[in-house]
């Protein structure tokens, strides 16, 4: 992908705000609107699966699930609801303590789509994000009770139902769709 002169000024002078309000994001040389709010289905689905995944995975040092995460890589800048990274691949500074900027693109990403999003451009982010060497994503429809997996070499699948979800290799977790939406209900 070529980028003009002046695109790149847009992300050179975008990525230079440590923390835009609200939160926003660029792809493909374009600063994009901001991310919408998150109603209560997206914030119950997206702290649960970070709580899930992390207590599988951050006892074994083996990954972490971080919410609403910038990562900076390929270009773009995205704000991805879940962002999970390899231990190994945890951006650390020099005294060893976490970096304050993630300048890599993470090894999962989980999107969960909200009511004035469309699901034709975050499939798009997605699809950037594994050709940037992202593992594997997920694109979860609460509304239609459906996720979108997106591999390595944007290969995309959908799951629905009683379809265990794909996990990124390593991560000892089998999740239905089912089991996933049924975090909704308090009945």
């Amino acid at each position: 992908m070529i980028i003009d002169s002046a695109s790149e000024q847009n992300v050179k002078n975008f990525l230079q705000q440590l923390h835009s309000n609200p939160a926003s994001e660029s792809m493909n040389g374009e600063v994009v609107a901001p991310k919408p709010l998150p109603d209560g289905e997206h914030s119950l689905l997206q702290t649960t699966l970070c709580e899930v995944i992390n207590s599988i995975t951050r006892s074994q040092k083996f990954a972490l699930a971080f919410p609403e995460l910038r990562c900076t890589f390929g270009g773009d800048c995205i704000i991805p609801d879940i962002a999970v990274f390899r231990w190994e691949r945890i951006p650390l500074q020099a005294s060893g303590r976490i970096a304050k900027l993630f300048e890599i693109h993470p090894d999962w990403v989980i999107e969960i789509l909200s009511p004035q999003q469309r699901q034709a451009k975050v499939l798009s982010q997605l699809l950037n994000c594994s050709r940037n060497g992202t593992e594997l994503s997920w694109l979860i429809d609460p509304e239609a009770e459906t996720v979108v997996g997106v591999f390595s070499g944007q290969r995309v699948e959908v799951y629905e139902g009683a379809s265990l979800l794909p996990m990124l290799s390593g991560v000892e977790l089998e999740l239905t769709v089912d089991q996933l939406f049924s975090w909704l209900s308090f009945g």
